[in-house]
């Protein structure tokens, strides 16, 4: 007993440092890029309004991520299911409160606003882990081994893009092909299941004119610069300007009305411009860190189990900061996919925080 309270005693400081710094800088840019908008918006008049929300998030993240260090991530499998049907209820619940900008997403709460999106991304790893660990060679078969968690990510995932939220509903199935991978699949229905899924990206995408109008404006931002270009060309205004060093924190420019909601999903634009290449560089150095400990973390776990929920949880993370850098910086079209632990939202930065209390709790555990 003593043997294995002495394993449980130590994390991954590392990960859990690099994870301290992003969600620091993440409240620092938050009050930086949302203060200018904040103190003029009529409706809120304080440049601090979206700090205040950000930080408390912040705190009760950080509270359920030790909560989570100190739980033993093996008993997250009873209650699987029973997350997997709340998460299901709340999907539902979002559309019997009114839309906010189109968008049916949210539960309103006193706190925060409930996205409940942002768990569906990780019940879909805990399901995955927990049946993966059982079904041993049966994943190289498709009936048995794949089918399966196609159709419950897919049921996720199609309700979720109802919302809409292509986005979202694209990180839950490039994360359940990942953990398929990892799991043993075989090369040819790996390869298929790409194919697949790249199929349905792109129905859903034909399937709504603002998908296509984004499509064609990452091919020529500047053939529509007041419409559907206007903002990625002021995100890579706002990353040119920035230079190597920045033009100093709190002196953006584009923070003043040009970035529509500079301080959610465009929010690495701003660290671009008020921290130049060098703060760019450290936010990716930073991902890049959390997402080698989670892969060593996932080798040297001491389960299948573990080693499921290690990749799942850093691949839902490392998706996420992919799309969003790749889009503010124009490399891919124009997506909601926030920044983990810098974009302001509170549901994301609690289930995130949440998410890293297991895989601490995993590195607790690990083989030595």
């Amino acid at each position: 007993m003593k043997k294995s309270n002495a394993k449980m005693d130590s994390i991954d400081f590392i990960l859990f440092t690099s994870i301290s710094l992003l969600v620091a800088i993440g409240i620092v840019m938050v009050f930086s890029a949302s203060s200018y908008s904040a103190f003029f918006d009529p409706k809120i008049k304080d440049s601090m309004f979206y700090l205040k929300r950000q930080s408390i998030s912040a705190i009760i993240g950080a509270c359920a991520m030790f909560i989570m260090i100190k739980y033993d991530y093996h008993k997250l499998k009873k209650y699987t299911l029973l997350i997997m049907i709340i998460t299901f209820v709340l999907l539902g619940l979002v559309y019997i409160f009114p839309p906010i900008n189109g968008a049916r997403r949210w539960i309103p709460l006193p706190v925060l606003n409930l996205q409940p999106s942002e768990i569906a991304k990780y019940v879909i790893v805990l399901y995955m882990a927990k049946s993966l660990e059982v079904k041993g060679e049966k994943v190289r078969s498709f009936v048995y081994g794949i089918l399966p968690y196609l159709i419950v990510s897919g049921i996720y995932a199609i309700i979720i893009l109802l919302e809409p939220n292509l986005s979202i509903a694209t990180v839950i199935m490039l994360v359940t092909l990942i953990i398929l991978f990892v799991a043993g699949v075989k090369w040819i229905h790996f390869f298929g299941l790409i194919g697949s899924v790249g199929t349905l990206g792109v129905v859903g995408i034909l399937m709504e004119d603002f998908r296509r109008a984004r499509v064609l404006n990452f091919l020529d931002p500047w053939k529509d610069p007041k419409g559907t270009g206007y903002q990625l060309i002021q995100s890579l205004l706002a990353l040119g300007s920035g230079g190597i060093t920045g033009v100093t924190l709190g002196k953006s420019r584009q923070k003043a009305y040009y970035i529509p909601e500079p301080h959610t999903d465009f929010i690495f634009s701003i660290i671009g411009e008020e921290l130049g290449l060098v703060g760019c560089t450290i936010i990716i150095i930073l991902f890049l860190i959390l997402i080698w400990r989670g892969v060593v973390i996932a080798i040297r776990a001491k389960d299948t189990y573990g080693t499921l929920l290690a990749v799942g949880i850093t691949s839902v993370i490392a998706v996420q900061a992919i799309i969003n850098i790749a889009v503010v910086t124009g490399s891919m079209p124009v997506t909601g996919v926030p920044l983990p632990f810098i974009s302001y939202g509170g549901s994301a930065l609690l289930f995130n925080l949440m998410a890293m209390g297991i895989l601490l709790n995993i590195s607790r555990q690990c083989n030595k």
